[in-house]
């Protein structure tokens, strides 16, 4: 079984800086794709951020240029940086991988538990 456990999140004023971090544990042959997603009180879960394991990175419009996602593969950690937070960026951070357990594995989706984010105003 793969575990996904989140930290980071907390209390910040606009303007302010958090980072998230998700650790992967269990069989894991490799992370095909990590993501960071959040929802919001009354909307749907969004996609923040992803990369993939070669590299590729992808960003909602609404961030870029104020958060950036990196990974360490030699700890199956992947990190949210998130600087200039406004308000809006208020939800539940949501870690999400896709993961092979072996090397002949089909990729399988996991979830992490979530972290609150609150940017006052």
């Amino acid at each position: 079984q793969v575990k996904l456990v989140e930290s980071g999140g907390g209390l910040v004023q606009a303007g302010g800086s958090l980072r998230l971090s998700c650790a992967a544990s269990g069989r894991i042959f490799t992370i095909d794709v990590a993501g960071w997603y959040r929802q919001a009180p009354g909307k749907q879960r969004e996609l923040v951020a992803a990369i993939i394991s070669g590299g590729s990175i992808n960003y909602v419009d609404s961030v870029k240029g104020r958060f950036t996602i990196s990974r360490d593969n030699a700890k199956n950690t992947v990190y949210l940086q998130m600087n200039s937070l406004k308000p809006e960026d208020t939800a539940v951070y949501y870690c999400a991988a896709s993961v092979r357990r072996w090397v002949s594995d089909s990729v399988q989706d996991y979830w992490g538990q979530g972290t609150q984010v609150t940017v006052s105003s």
